[in-house]
Parts: structure tokens; sequence; C-alpha cells
């Protein structure tokens, strides 16, 4: 037998067990509420979909709910962040994250993790949908690259930059996608690179990208500079889409499920409050102070409110695509949109095509502690989903996602980039 193979057979047999340890009804069979510990560790990225994490902390919600002890840590990167949930919260790491979606899967698999090494994962929650977007450098502006960015194609080879936040991530799937339905193939015709998120103005300033996808504030940072404009934000590319996700370790979750409960109530309650219009300032004034994104207000409060300055002329108030953090079930992790990006991360050849995606979504997505922590924070019934799926996804070039048939969505792009491995 090969090395590959049994590394293989090994890792499923770990994900397996791990899966078995912290799923089902066990979870909450136990009669008390009361957490296990006090204290929990998160990582967070200077986004601003890192709310509901920011504010349960700071408004007292993690308190609430007997976790009076949690930490909200910035992390560097995305990579920094993958990096310390391999570590844990007791090895000084962190137990959990505001995490791109798919970085749950793939860290999970062991698919971005030194060695190959799972580390299984149980998704609580979604953070948030909408919010982000694609920017294109002021050099590019009068081409008029927007929805449809097929004007941009007289412009950019293979040595053109188009940076993206982490390699099969929810910004990486973005630009992708939006590269692709013009006709430009991502793997060929560009070069994409990867760049933190904070540091995407500073990398535009200084003239080495072309374009680049990050969540907010620092597009609307970018206009405010006068050094690119905003060609979409991702709610007119795919409205209500998922964006990051709450991670816990599947450890913590095993180990501690009255507190892995209690910690998803409070940011559900938290996703409330930040979706509450007479909460916005103060929120974002929460946000721009110098422990958590250190950048004016300003920067942050226009987009959050929906009103939309693109930068090139265009403006907009639209609160229906503007990001959502309870609004729409924008908090529920629908499984159908976890399966969307593993979709995605096949066309890309990040995942293999052959994949068996419904174990993945079983172990990994934990919607029963979403609706057992929604419950606990008291939210009516009427708010909660019926279902894990959200139906058929349209996006703006009017392909179909069809979470029943997936297979059938893959083989309608054009572009894509399929692995058997």
């Amino acid at each position: 037998m090969s090395l590959s193979r049994r590394n293989a057979i090994a890792g499923t047999a770990a994900l397996l067990a791990a899966a078995k340890a912290v799923s089902g009804s066990g979870v909450h069979a136990q009669g008390s509420t009361t957490p296990e510990v006090r204290k929990a560790i998160f990582g967070f990225i200077a986004l601003t979909d890192a709310a509901p994490l920011i504010i349960a902390r700071e408004k007292g919600f993690f308190a609430k709910h007997g976790m009076p002890d949690v930490e909200v840590n910035r992390q560097a990167s995305w990579g920094a962040t993958r990096d310390n949930l391999v570590l844990g919260g007791g090895r000084g790491g962190i137990d959990g994250a505001h995490l791109l979606t798919p970085m749950a899967y793939l860290i999970h698999m062991g698919r971005i993790t030194q060695n190959n090494q799972p580390v299984p994962m149980a998704l609580l929650a979604r953070l948030n949908t909408n919010g982000q977007a694609i920017s294109v450098a002021a050099k590019h502006m009068q081409l008029g690259a927007r929805l449809d960015a097929s004007p941009l194609r007289r412009a950019l080879n293979s040595d053109s930059k188009v940076a993206m936040t982490f390699r099969g991530g929810t910004h990486d799937m973005w630009i992708r996608y939006w590269l692709a339905a013009a006709g430009i193939d991502p793997e060929r015709d560009v070069s994409t690179i990867v760049v933190p998120p904070p540091q995407m103005v500073a990398n535009m300033r200084v003239g080495t990208m072309d374009a680049f996808c990050v969540g907010e504030p620092w597009n609307a940072q970018l206009v405010n500079q006068r050094l690119g404009y905003t060609a979409l934000v991702t709610g007119e590319f795919w409205k209500d889409h998922p964006e990051k996700c709450l991670a816990l370790r599947a450890d913590f979750v095993q180990q501690n499920p009255r507190a892995t409960e209690a910690l998803t109530a409070a940011v559900i309650e938290a996703a409330r409050w930040c979706d509450t219009p007479a909460n916005k300032q103060e929120m974002c004034e929460i946000l721009g102070r110098r422990a958590w994104f250190n950048v004016p207000v300003n920067d942050i409060i226009g987009r959050m409110r929906g009103e939309v300055d693109y930068g090139d002329g265009r403006t907009t108030t639209n609160t229906d695509i503007t990001m959502k953090f309870w609004r729409d079930h924008a908090s529920y992790p629908f499984r159908s949109h976890d399966l969307w990006f593993l979709t995605e991360n096949q066309r890309w050849g990040i995942l293999p095509e052959g994949l068996e995606t419904a174990p993945l979504l079983a172990q990994v997505n934990r919607e029963d502690i979403w609706r057992a922590a929604a419950a606990r924070a008291g939210v009516p019934n009427g708010e909660t989903p019926s279902g894990t799926s959200r139906g058929r996804e349209t996006f703006f070039d009017g392909k179909v996602f069809d979470p029943e048939n997936p297979a059938a969505y893959l083989a309608s792009l054009s572009i894509k980039k399929l692995s058997a491995a």
C-alpha cells in the first residue's frame, strides 16, 4: 500500500472518529446549561464581518451566557489563523475563529495544514452574508469594468496581479468567478496572489496590483484614498451570499458542549444587536478603535448602512445588498451554502472532483448546535429556517447552483480546473 494511500486512510479514520465524538444529540444530553469552562480563545481578522465576535465581547454577551473570560485576539492573516487553530488554545493558539467558510473544511480535511494532518473542525454559525467587494486600480478606471469584468481583458496579462486573501477562501472564489464569467481564466490569464486583508490598500498604493477582492473596510478605504474604485459589491454578485463563519476546533466542542452552545448563543445575540439600525454607529465606533481595526469610523460606517460610493462616479444606498448579520437568516449555517463552497473548490482543483461531500457536511456543519443556541438566546421560532438548504441560488451571470445537483452546476461552467487527486 502506498504512503499516500495509508495517509488518506488514516486521515479518514481520524475524521470519522472526531465526527462520532462530537455529532448527534449527545452534545446536548447533559441536564445543566452551565458552561464547563469560563474561557475560550477566538481569533479574528480586521474585517467588519468579525463584528458579532467583537460585539459579543464588548457588549457582554459572552459574560451573559456564563463565559466572561473569552478572548478575541487579532490575527495577522488567514494563514496565521490556520496555524493558531492547529495549535489550539491549550498550546498558545486559539480554540476557534472568525473564519473564511471554506477554511473550516480545508483544515478539517488536512488540505491546508502542515503534513496534511486533519484538525477536525465544527462550523457553528454564519457570521454574515454580503459585504465584500472587488476593487480595481485607478489606472484601469476608464475601462469601466463593473459586474462585467470583460473590459479588463484589454489591460490584463499573465503578469497582472489580482489579489485575494487565502487560496480556496471566499474572496478567492468571488474574484475567480468574476473573472471567469468574463472569459478571463484566473489560472492562465492573470497571476493570482495572496495578500492579508489589512495590507490590500498599501499594496495597491505602491502599484503592485491590478485588482483585489476583500471584505470591508478596505474597499471603502481604497476609494477614500482615491487609489482605485469598487467594481462591484458582492451582494450584487450573489444576493445574500454566505461569507464568514464561526468555527471551533471539534475537540473543544466535544469537551465543552455546554460552553459551545453558550458561545454560539452569545454570538447569535450579538448578530441580532449588530443588525439593529440604531446600533450601527456604536458598532462602527467600536470596530474602529485601536484595539480592533484602528481605522477611521468614516471608512466603516457608510457601507454598513448600505451607502456605497464606488469611487467612479456611482453611488447607491441599498440596505438589501449590504452586510447582514441576522436579517434574512444571515446567521444560520445553511448546509447548501457550504456545499457551494466545496463545489467551487472542486472547480478550481483545490479539492478533487470526486470528493464525497455529504459526509463532510455532516461532520463539520453543526447547525444542530446553532438551533439549540438560538433557543437559548430566545430567538423566536419564526426567525429560524425550517430546513438546512436555501434551495437554488442564481448568480449575476445567470448561472444557477442547485444543491440537489452540484455536478450539473460544474458542467455548466466553461472555465475551470478540475482535479482527480
